[in-house]
């Protein structure tokens, strides 16, 4: 018996490589204005300040990371042979973000009762 073969047509294929690679730059534009406006924070001295500064960084940072992991997901997604590989490859991703997150929301919480309590 024949299965049926599981492919996603070039042209779909391109069009969809083509919005994910337009989504991405968007998307770093949009972090390096953010960027841009947490290092104007740096310049004041306060310690509030300098935790806020340095919460905000991590928090930019962690939701580009997280970003990046969907744009890469989607790039494997784009070339999935099967459903099978489909699925495996969606499973993987969210053991690795579920990770990620309980890491990112526990380092978040150190820097903000840091930043609250000066210490």
């Amino acid at each position: 018996m024949n299965e049926p073969i599981f492919q996603i047509p070039n042209e779909v294929r391109d069009f969809a490589e083509k919005s994910m690679e337009q989504a991405r730059k968007a998307f770093e534009g949009y972090a390096g204005a953010a960027q841009k406006a947490i290092s104007s924070l740096e310049t004041t001295t306060s310690s509030f300040q300098t935790g806020a500064t340095d919460v905000s960084a991590k928090a930019l940072g962690y939701a580009e990371a997280n970003v990046n992991a969907a744009f890469e997901l989607a790039r494997k997604l784009l070339h999935a042979k099967d459903p099978q590989e489909v699925l495996t490859l969606q499973t993987e991703y969210v053991k690795t973000q579920v990770e990620s997150i309980q890491s990112q929301a526990k380092e978040l919480g150190s820097a903000l009762q840091k930043a609250t309590t000066g210490r």
